[in-house]
């Protein structure tokens, strides 16, 4: 049985060679076959993409102010008025590696193009020039009048069909979908690892200001030192536990090749069916190594395979 969202999609189906070689409307999903998505989008994950939302840029802008608020704390009240200087360079060194990577992956999510069908495709002329045969299909999204694969879902927000969308998220400002779930994984684990690192720095620091005088802890004042460590507190906490969540569903969707989108609808599953290592591969790259943690490689996310379908 079909889902609602795919009895309502717009299908352009071949029909057999006419005389005219015309293409006819169909709503007629059981007849699909394999079709490679390469044969009908074209990758722009080399261009730069942003997208102008209010809300998503003032939610970015909001994440680089708070680690840049967390490095402030961590360095200028903590870190450089400690008497241990091997605790300094150690806790500093790690503590700053973390939080670069993370905004490089936050600016990598935000700024690659998540997987955007080509806008305005969905033409007659075009779709004859595909030269379908008889039995393939390809969905036309009446929204962007593009012509998309099978996973492909719009988002009213980037007003695109996205590859994959897995969900929008305003913090990067951008839809999670096939080109940049890695650097999202990456963002939210980097995120997750420094609101632990500073909340543990947190309570080392007060254990031994507990322990010496206030005045000889931080150079700033002991009601300006606390206040300054509480806020730190709240915000390492709070984003602890959202990016640990957030982290954890994404590697969840990725083992499941199952994207937020498709679980949220329930849709029917009509793709072949991979290994959880396989599923990480494709998201990660095709080898295991330290570049699966750089946001700086661009993964092959396999754009020669081409869609299974169960019929």
């Amino acid at each position: 049985m079909k889902s609602p969202v795919h009895r309502c999609r717009d299908v352009e189906h071949g029909r057999g060679q006419g005389a005219a070689g015309t293409v006819t409307s169909y709503l007629q999903a059981e007849q699909r076959i394999p079709i490679s998505k390469d044969f009908i989008t074209s990758s722009s994950a080399s261009a730069m993409w942003f997208i102008r939302d209010a809300c998503g840029i003032v939610c970015a802008v909001i994440t680089w102010f708070l680690v840049f608020y967390a490095e402030f704390v961590v360095l200028f009240v903590m870190l450089l008025p400690s008497k241990n200087l091997i605790y300094s360079i150690i806790n500093g060194a790690l503590f700053n590696v973390f939080a670069f990577l993370a905004l490089a992956s936050h600016l990598r999510a935000m700024c690659t193009d998540p997987g955007a069908v080509p806008k305005g495709n969905a033409t007659k002329e075009y779709i004859e020039s595909l030269q379908l045969k008889p039995g393939q299909v390809v969905y036309k999204c009446p929204k962007c009048c593009s012509i998309k694969p099978d996973r492909a879902h719009h988002c009213s927000v980037c007003k695109r069909c996205i590859r994959k969308m897995d969900h929008h998220c305003p913090w990067v400002n951008n839809c999670v979908g096939e080109n940049n779930q890695k650097y999202f994984v990456l963002f939210t684990m980097y995120i997750a690892l420094i609101s632990l690192h500073s909340l543990i720095m947190v309570v080392f620091h007060f254990l031994n200001c507990f322990e010496d005088d206030w005045t000889k802890c931080s150079t700033f004042s002991p009601p300006a030192t606390v206040i300054l460590l509480i806020f730190l507190c709240f915000e390492g906490l709070l984003f602890l536990i959202f990016t640990s969540v957030m982290f954890g569903t994404q590697v969840h969707s990725i083992c499941t090749d199952e994207t937020g989108i498709e679980q949220l609808k329930k849709e029917e599953r009509r793709w072949a069916k991979k290994t959880k290592w396989m599923n990480l591969r494709a998201v990660f790259g095709h080898s295991f190594s330290l570049l699966w943690f750089s946001p700086f490689t661009t993964p092959d996310h396999g754009k020669a395979e081409t869609y299974q379908y169960v019929v």
